[in-house]
């Protein structure tokens, strides 16, 4: 077979359609030469390829720099709307490569390099942190957004695999700088917390406060190619110099400096729990801490509205809902509804009634997740202590809501019990999704079927009293990372076709609809994911020492390790599988490499003891001479969103088989879908949207749809019934029972095999005959690569609504009250108006 062709050569042939830009290579070339040279210790004369990074980075971030200044230029003289994002988390990823694309100037580094060194492979190898697909296309939109978030100094761990059990590292991201990020400390403000609350006759005062310094760093997020550069802006948090001193004795200042750690460490590290709500005062900090510094900036920015000046224009915030837009990225930043409503009465003096109005229209909130344990319900004792202003706010946010639930619901005392943000019990908490709710505008789920839970079970109650303001918003990815750069050979073979306005217009790949039965396109297309499986091949064999066959099927499920999303499911379709080949080993089976990867969250032994599974049956599995390669089973440690770039273009098979009813939406789908994959899934979040896009025929859908799961919780679900019925998932469960994949501990697997017989929250026996069966239907298309290849097809150029530019889109005209805008502002080597 032809060796397949580098990412950097496959650039250069999208670069002569003009899709990468050549630039001016010698310009590059000497930009390059000069961050190179400052870049090394004077007494090193050989270069790292950590030197190689930071001096690209430079380069790269010089032709930023311009772009980023002139669009805060442009948005100070228009004085926009501007939209603010608020999110505990930016999903990290390369930044480097994804600058280069968007500002097109991809391969004059490729060039340039070359150049200089000859060398293109290798360069990219550290770098970090860009921000979500929204804020790229936000940017790409023209919208005057800025995203707010916290600087982690450690990030989401790093998950090392020991003996089959995650172990976690610390992911020190930041040991060698960031070449992306500018420290604003001329930005830096003051956070409170503690203390105590006096009503005076000229207001309401919060005294005694101890004090934090939240110091800004800028990330510049372009467009593409339309050199708008928006800013992220991560707060970091510092103790003040005066920080505990004063309640120290001389003698105990070195104490008092050790002790400045305390208020640091309020951006430490990232709390890694997805979709479990964890009640842990350090992050109800962080929730404020980011929350009360963005508050403060955007009010700065609201009032001055004039490039390079601070000295207030506006006065009066009548207009603060028609210059800003809040979005809340899930409860965490919920805190913004009582802090703004802080802000306007006791600082601003906003009479309170007006006020309210001011912050309703202001903020918007996203929901993720329908799963009661992921929502966030906050102690009122951890509230009166740490934020006691916050929580007198909150009570009457809250009687005021009730006085009108009353009015409306007279003697329907359940109702308000239900509606209440205070919910009473052993320990009073404050429930931040209802806050939310009351205190927004609007409220979205994140795919159709999701919103539809959100209104008819999740806020029922919200949704009869208001709604007007329950909205959907299907999430959507950013083509620029999730086809042009991580797949460049399928968006080559797409551009020769259709052009490149699909990646700035994604609905455009319908356009390859009538290709679908087209022979050289199929052929194409067969060898682009050929090539990527070939590659990915190599890279599995040098980091895992695991030989696969590349032409076995790549049967993908990557995802946060969690029982909802049912790594479970797979583990008893492979063991099956397995049985079947020691059964009949003469029989033809499709040969396939089964991929499984994802954190489980520190605390959570159900996720850790899944990972532990998946590494056991492919210990037993990848060792047994009666399978040979016919069947592989490989846990991809570490998965992030670098190996995601390398893992999703190599997919033949998704696997999105949450529970219907459990997945807002997925986002992974999308990805694998566009990347040319075929989705085996449940019709959960945007699988639903999906099946409806490319037609139910061209995935694998299977199992109970959100009715059956209701009915079956109404008559109550008995896994024993199951188990008892089918001879296969009999067998497979007491292989897991007995120790045949953990011979050293049999009692290794107990709980898990507890947990599907008896508390088995997801149903994951009632799925398993209906998945085993769609997983031979796959099979049996699989054994057709041209059948097969014509539904990859249709499935692309199907995807083009889960572009993030569409959803953006969305959310601004239906949401936030702003227009896209291709408009482009001119480089910064062309004069200004």
């Amino acid at each position: 077979m032809a060796k397949p062709l580098t990412d950097s050569e496959k650039r250069k042939q999208i670069s002569v359609r003009g899709l990468a830009g050549l630039g001016d290579v010698a310009e590059v070339r000497k930009s390059f030469n000069r961050h190179l040279h400052f870049t090394l210790v004077k007494d090193r004369n050989v270069a790292t390829p950590r030197d190689y990074f930071f001096a690209l980075a430079h380069t790269v971030r010089d032709h930023l720099v311009g772009r980023w200044i002139r669009t805060q230029q442009h948005y100070y003289e228009r004085d926009p709307k501007r939209i603010y994002y608020l999110s505990l988390e930016f999903y990290m990823g390369r930044t480097l490569q994804n600058t280069m694309v968007n500002l097109g100037l991809q391969n004059a580094c490729d060039e340039a390099i070359y150049q200089v060194r000859g060398l293109v492979a290798g360069y990219l190898g550290i770098g970090r942190l860009t921000a979500s697909c929204f804020l790229d296309s936000m940017a790409t939109l023209g919208l005057a957004a800025y995203g707010y978030g916290i600087r982690y100094e450690f990030g989401i761990f790093n998950q090392k695999i020991v003996n089959g059990w995650q172990v976690e590292e610390a992911d020190d991201w930041l040991r060698y700088g960031n070449p992306w990020e500018k420290a604003r400390p001329e930005y830096m403000l003051p956070v409170h917390f503690y203390g105590h609350v006096e009503h005076t006759p000229d207001g309401v005062k919060w005294l005694d406060t101890q004090v934090v310094l939240a110091m800004p760093y800028d990330t510049p997020v372009p467009g593409y190619k339309n050199n708008t550069v928006n800013t992220m802006r991560l707060w970091s948090a510092k103790a003040p110099n005066d920080f505990k001193l004063q309640d120290f004795n001389v003698g105990d200042y070195i104490e008092a400096v050790l002790d400045r750690n305390l208020a640091e460490n309020i951006s430490r590290v990232l709390y890694p729990n997805d979709n479990f709500f964890e009640g842990k005062e350090l992050r109800l900090k962080q929730e404020y801490f980011v929350v009360a510094a963005t508050l403060q900036d955007i009010i700065r920015r609201f009032k001055s509205s004039k490039f390079g000046c601070r000295d207030p224009v506006r006065t009066c915030f009548e207009t603060f809902p028609d210059k800003v837009a809040i979005q809340l990225n899930d409860t965490h930043p919920a805190l913004s509804i009582p802090e703004l409503m802080r802000i306007l009465v006791d600082v601003e003096k906003v009479d309170w009634d007006k006020a309210w109005e001011i912050t309703k229209k202001t903020c918007a909130y996203t929901n993720h997740t329908v799963l009661p344990e992921a929502l966030e319900r906050w102690p009122v004792s951890m509230f009166e202590k740490l934020l006691p202003r916050h929580l007198e706010i909150i009570y009457a946010i809250n009687q005021r809501h009730l006085d009108h639930v009353a009015a409306l619901f007279p003697g329907d005392v359940d109702r308000l019990r239900r509606m209440s943000v205070i919910e009473e019990g052993d320990c009073k908490r404050i429930n931040m999704a209802h806050l939310c709710v009351i205190g927004s505008h609007a409220v979205n789920g994140v795919a159709r079927i999701h919103s539809e839970i959100v209104k008819q079970s999740v806020f029922k109650d919200f949704y009869e009293l208001e709604p007007e303001k329950f909205q959907n918003k299907t999430n959507g990815i950013t083509p620029r990372r999730w086809l042009l750069l991580c797949n460049p050979g399928l968006a080559d073979t797409i551009v020769e076709k259709i052009g490149e306005e699909f990646l700035t217009d994604l609905s455009q790949l319908k356009k390859l609809l009538p290709l679908v039965n087209d022979e050289a396109f199929i052929r194409d297309v067969a060898k682009v994911k050929q090539e990527n499986k070939l590659k990915f091949s190599a890279f599995l064999e040098k980091e895992y020492k695991v030989k696969i066959n590349p032409s076995s099927m790549f049967d993908v499920h990557v995802k946060r390790i969690h029982e909802y999303k049912r790594q479970l499911l797979n583990c008893l379709h492979v063991v099956t599988l397995y049985n079947r080949i020691k059964r009949d080993p003469a029989k033809a089976f499709v040969p396939r490499t089964v991929m499984i990867g994802g954190k489980a969250a520190p605390g959570y032994h159900m996720a850790k003891l899944i990972i532990k599974l998946v590494t056991s049956i492919g210990d037993v599995v990848n060792h047994d001479p009666v399978v040979g390669d016919r069947l592989k089973v490989i846990f991809l440690e570490n998965y992030r969103v670098s190996l995601a770039e390398k893992v999703i273009p190599a997919a033949d098979l998704s696997q999105q088989i949450s529970t219907a009813g459990t997945e807002a939406s997925g986002t992974g789908n999308m990805k694998f879908m566009l990347n040319g994959a075929l989705t085996i899934g449940t019709m959960d979040g945007a699988n639903v949207e999906m099946a409806e896009e490319a037609g139910a025929e061209n995935l694998f859908i299977f199992g109970l749809r959100v009715e059956d799961v209701e009915a079956l919780d109404q008559k109550g679900y008995n896994a024993r019934e199951y188990y008892d019925r089918l001879p296969e998932l009999k067998q497979a469960v007491d292989q897991i029972s007995s120790g045949f994949f953990s011979p050293k501990e049999p009692d290794c697997f107990r709980d898990i095999v507890n947990m599907l017989m008896h508390h088995d929250r997801f149903k994951v026996f009632a799925d398993y005959e209906a998945y085993v069966q769609c997983q031979a239907q796959v099979d049996q298309l699989y054994r057709n690569p041209k059948g097969w290849t014509k539904k990859v097809i249709r499935n692309i150029a199907c995807s083009g609504k889960f572009s993030s530019d569409r959803t953006i889109t969305e959310y601004a005209r239906e949401i936030w009250g702003v227009e896209p805008s291709d408009l482009q502002i001119p480089p910064p080597n062309i004069p200004r108006d």
